[in-house]
């Protein structure tokens, strides 16, 4: 059922207005995490009677998730030789913390530029914020999600199917990403201030298509008269204010991170990243490599994003035209949040709750009540239909000789041999034809995850369903009915929170399933796998109303031993002969106009020496009148490309572009390498080089 909040205040408009405004407002808890304390007390519960509008503490926090850029398979597209060969720009997570002082209750909401979180990652996550704050964030409490971006180093699983295009487990990595949401979470710990929640809706037609429509169309007639042109519209919008000035927002929409092609070789946030990083930097006026001074946080979530997919043509794009893909549709997600600044919204109010189970989805009996055919029915082991191993021809196709739809080999293998063998398989698994029975392997090495988290969190009047995977948005409706019939919610205050807390790849309707395209191929526990999760929800939603507890279940075991790494690190640097690190081998021209592109290489050395979380392996600079040199953009700005490439055994090359803006100021630049060399023998040293001057012409 609806809330309805007190008359709103004046917000912060979109554009120029909102970084002039914003210009003034620190973000005091975005100190370094060092400055941070290990843990901090429950507030006081609020007196009776409290106002609700200022039921309250909100915190917000950023840090840099950026993991190693060159030598490391790329993670989404599934292909070996999508090897990073650079950086186009840096990832972020971003936390934001809400605490309800009437209860002490609180929830902490992370959404990372990364393809997936593992249960790897979930793991040590909680793990450090158990050594920092005590039992403030636990496993109820804590959500961690992923933007979805194909543009982002793997190699940070522990189970073994998703590490294989990155030739094994990345530490170096994996530890980039967690300190990263550590910091993050840390930063909107110490954030906490009182603030109100606004939550608005509104549509978003002209960012995503349906890339697996003769599945979606086997939906039963209330899914498609939802949907009638076969996307999920709905953008929302959860923002925070301080002293009725936005200061920071959370946004839900459903779009794949694959505007960036599988034959892009530079490590980026892609389109989700792209809006975020739009909003922070160039409207409200942030600067990165200041934390403390960022005056806004923007995240931009994944809902049911599971068939819906930012080409708006359904076919796979191309670089380099693909970076102005990404930005177009981050622009397109940016407006239609930015525009809802406008609307006065309602002010949450209510409990903040959180609940959260795991489930063997190998093993589960599925009630007559979820199943649709009043039958009770089972899920099984996890296999892998042929129809995986195509990928997504809309949007980038993974190995070749397979399809999506029918694979009469592989149909013929399963029928003759597979379900012959098992016909309880069968009962769960077809019509998929399975490639490969992984949950049969998972008896040698751990090669997917079989216990998985489902979660259900309550900020006010919005819920958030929790699923570690990838969403259709008839499946994600199904979610969303469930919950909202139990707990009495508007069905738009009721969202998928897609690649959630672990991952156990795609999420289809039944009906969806019977179609095997892609997404049913990637179903790994069978047909009745949703009508599994609804009851799951069911339960939590059930227990969240009630203010019930539940068991947690079967927790995913702690698997870190078993990881396999399988590629070298670095051995050593050196610079060709005749030449020193940091020598510039290509100098920029004499003279730009706004619009071009400013070049330069360096003799470098290998980046994953020192990853630079944090800070950054160029800089752009302009000199003031006073002689001084301030700079203007590194790597974490859209306008610049960072690429390696090795030359030799042990040499590197470096090259630097930046893109001159719009709104460039004339004037003389230069540009900034910044590196660290590995010798054969002795520790890693910091290197550099410079450019010579360049103009900037008006």
């Amino acid at each position: 059922m609806p809330e309805h909040g007190n008359t709103r205040r004046d917000v912060l408009r979109a554009g120029a207005a909102a970084a002039a405004g914003l210009g003034a407002l620190g973000v005091a808890g975005a100190a370094p995490a060092s400055a941070v304390p290990a843990a901090a007390p429950a507030p006081a519960p609020a007196p009776a009677g409290a106002a609700d509008t200022g039921r309250y503490l909100v915190g917000r926090g950023l840090g840099d998730a950026t993991g190693e850029v060159a030598e490391v398979g790329m993670m989404g597209y599934g292909r070996f030789d999508q090897q990073a060969e650079g950086l186009h720009t840096r990832l972020r997570a971003r936390a934001f913390i809400v605490v309800d002082t009437a209860t002490g209750e609180r929830v902490a909401l992370v959404v990372t530029d990364t393809a997936m979180i593992f249960e790897s990652q979930h793991q040590e996550v909680l793990r450090r914020l158990k050594q920092r704050h005590g039992d403030l964030y636990t496993m109820r409490n804590v959500m961690l999600t992923a933007t979805h971006t194909h543009g982002a180093p793997g190699g940070c699983s522990h189970h073994l199917l998703y590490n294989l295009t990155t030739f094994g487990f990345h530490r170096k990595t994996f530890e980039a990403v967690v300190d990263g949401i550590v910091e993050a979470v840390d930063r909107a710990h110490a954030d906490l201030a009182p603030s109100e929640l606004v939550l608005t809706h509104a549509e978003l037609t002209d960012a995503s298509a349906n890339r697996s429509r003769p599945a979606f169309e086997r939906n039963k007639a209330d899914v498609k008269a939802r949907f009638p042109d076969a996307v999920d519209p709905q953008t929302t919008l959860l923002r925070v204010e301080r002293d009725g000035r936005a200061v920071g927002a959370i946004n839900w929409f459903a779009t794949h991170g694959t505007s960036m092609s599988g034959d892009n070789r530079l490590i980026t946030a892609d389109n989700k990243g792209y809006a975020a990083y739009h909003w922070e930097r160039e409207v409200a006026a942030g600067d990165y490599r200041t934390p403390g001074s960022l005056p806004f946080v923007a995240a931009f979530a994944q809902t049911n994003a599971g068939d819906m997919s930012p080409n708006l043509d359904l076919k796979p794009p191309t670089t380099p035209a693909d970076f102005a893909g990404a930005h177009a549709s981050g622009l397109r997600q940016y407006e239609a949040a930015a525009r809802q600044l406008d609307d006065r919204g309602r002010s949450l109010t209510g409990p903040v709750d959180a609940r959260l189970v795991y489930v063997d989805l190998s093993d589960v009996t599925v009630g007559p009540e979820f199943t649709g055919d009043g039958a009770t029915h089972r899920t099984s082991k996890p296999c892998i239909g042929a129809s995986m191993a195509a990928g997504s021809l809309e949007d980038g196709p993974a190995f070749p000789g397979f399809t999506e739809g029918e694979n009469p080999f592989w149909d013929a293998i399963s029928n003759s041999v597979i379900y012959t063998v098992s016909p309880e398989l069968k009962a769960a698994q077809a019509p998929k034809d399975v490639f490969v029975p992984v949950g049969a392997m998972n008896a040698l090495m751990p090669w997917v995850q079989e216990r998985v988290p489902v979660q259900l969190v309550r900020l006010g009047g919005l819920y958030l369903i929790g699923i570690p995977g990838e969403v259709t948005i008839g499946a994600g409706l199904r979610l969303r009915r469930t919950v909202a019939d139990i707990v009495g919610a508007d069905l738009r205050d009721v969202l998928v929170a897609g690649y959630a807390n672990s991952y156990f790849h795609y999420l289809t309707t039944p009906e969806e399933y019977d179609s095997q395209q892609y997404e049913g191929g990637s179903t790994l526990f069978g047909r009745w796998q949703l009508p599994a999760l609804q009851q799951t929800a069911a339960r939590l939603a059930t227990s969240l109303r009630d203010g019930t507890s539940l068991p947690l279940g079967p927790v995913s075991p702690d698997i870190s031993d078993r990881a396999l790494a399988l590629q070298p690190g670095v051995v050593m640097d050196a610079p060709p002969i005749g030449r020193a690190f940091g020598d510039v081998l290509t100098q920029p021209r004499e003279g730009y106009g706004r619009g071009q592109r400013v070049t330069a290489v360096f003799v470098g050395a290998h980046p994953s020496n020192d990853l630079h979380r944090g800070g950054s392996y160029l800089a752009v600079e302009r000199r003031t009148a006073d002689g001084a040199w301030v700079q203007v953009a590194d790597d974490a700005d859209w306008s610049t490309t960072f690429r390696w490439a090795r030359e030799g055994v042990a040499a590197s090359k470096v090259t630097i572009t930046w893109d001159v803006p719009a709104d460039a100021e004339a004037g003389s630049y230069r540009v900034r390498y910044t590196g660290d060399a590995r010798p054969l023998v002795g520790k890693v040293r910091a290197i550099g080089g410079t450019t010579r001057e360049f103009a900037v012409r008006a």
